[in-house]
Order: structure tokens, then sequence, then C-alpha cells
């Protein structure tokens, strides 16, 4: 093998090594920011690539705020372009498949558990979903990514205070989402991490 035929099969190694364990984080962020699978899967390919591109030029410190920064681009390009059409709140419509439960989730212990942790999910991906971008985006980078405010708002490019601003207002409208949408009295709020 030639030396430049080993310095991209390292390349690659070391991507593979570094990118894909992120991969379920970025297709999370792509989903939510997209509200569709599809397009979602178009939008991480196209972070994995450019990611891979400028592989060489990367020195940060930490691999999924980067990778999270990239798909959040790709996803406003191309949100930018959906923004001319007609974009539909209901996140099941205009995708046939069903929802990939993720790998980690837990086993749940009964049949009615299940059901009422399903429909609890669905509920809240549908809440989410309906929240306007900057605060479903930023709630998405926050609990779903679990990344800190600081990391939000490098990725975003706004202050911390403007993110911190966000998370608030975002959890709140889902609060009150939430309420409505359980039949709940105010202030009883199911959201764990969310209230």
């Amino acid at each position: 093998m030639t030396t430049e035929a080993n310095y991209k099969q390292e390349k690659a190694r070391c991507f593979r090594d570094d990118a894909l364990p992120y991969l379920d984080d970025v297709f999370a962020l792509a989903r939510y920011l997209l509200r569709n699978a599809e397009d979602a899967e178009d939008a991480v390919q196209e972070c994995y690539l450019r990611a891979l591109r400028h592989f060489d030029s990367y020195h940060g410190p930490a691999m999924k705020p980067w990778l999270l920064a990239i798909v959040r681009n790709v996803c406003n390009a191309k949100f930018a372009r959906l923004a001319k059409q007609e974009i539909t709140t209901d996140v099941s419509e205009g995708d046939s498949r069903p929802e990939q439960i993720p790998i980690w989730q837990e086993n749940s212990p009964s049949p009615e558990a299940a059901l009422i942790r399903q429909h609890d999910n669905d509920t809240l991906r549908r809440l989410v979903a309906a929240l306007p971008y900057a605060f479903r985006e930023a709630i998405v980078l926050r609990e779903v990514n679990n990344l800190s405010y600081q990391e939000i708002a490098k990725i975003v490019g706004v202050p911390v205070g403007t993110v911190m601003s966000r998370l608030a207002r975002a959890r709140s409208m889902l609060r009150s989402a939430w309420n409505v949408a359980e039949g709940a009295m105010p202030g009883v709020a199911g959201l764990g991490r969310l209230s």
C-alpha cells in the first residue's frame, strides 16, 4: 500500500472511532429540528460527510458538540429550503415508519406500564416538535444530548444567558402544553427533567 492509502485508511479508522459513537445523538437533534426521519437521515449523512472532509482540521476537545454544530448547520440550511414549503407540525405525518425505540431504553415491567410510557413519549415528542424552532433546538440540545449551557451557546452562536432564557421558556411552554394535553391541573408536571 502507498503512504497516501495508509493515511486515508488511518484517517477513516480514527474518524469512525471518534465520530460514530455520537451517531444517535446527531440523529436525535436532526430528527427534532427537521420533524421528519427521512430528512433527518439525509442531514446526518451530510453532517458526517462534512465532518470526514474536515476531520484533518479538527483539533477541538469534544467531538460531540462539533458534530452537533455541523448537523445544526445542515438542518438550518435544509429548514430554510423547507420553510418555503408548508411544514406540518404533526411529527407522524409524512413519516410512515414507526419510531425506533432507543436501544438503551429499559424493558417495561408490564404491558400497562409500557402503554403509559409509550403514550407519554409520544405526547412529549409531539409537544417538543410543536415548539418554535429556537426553543425546540435548545431543549433537544440540553435534554436529549445533555450538553452544557456553554456548549449549546457555542453551537447555536448566542450568549449563555440567551440559552438559559430559551430553555426556561421552552420548559414553561412544554409544561403548559403537557397540562393541556393530559388534562392535568396547573403546576402538576410529568416531564421529569423538563420540570
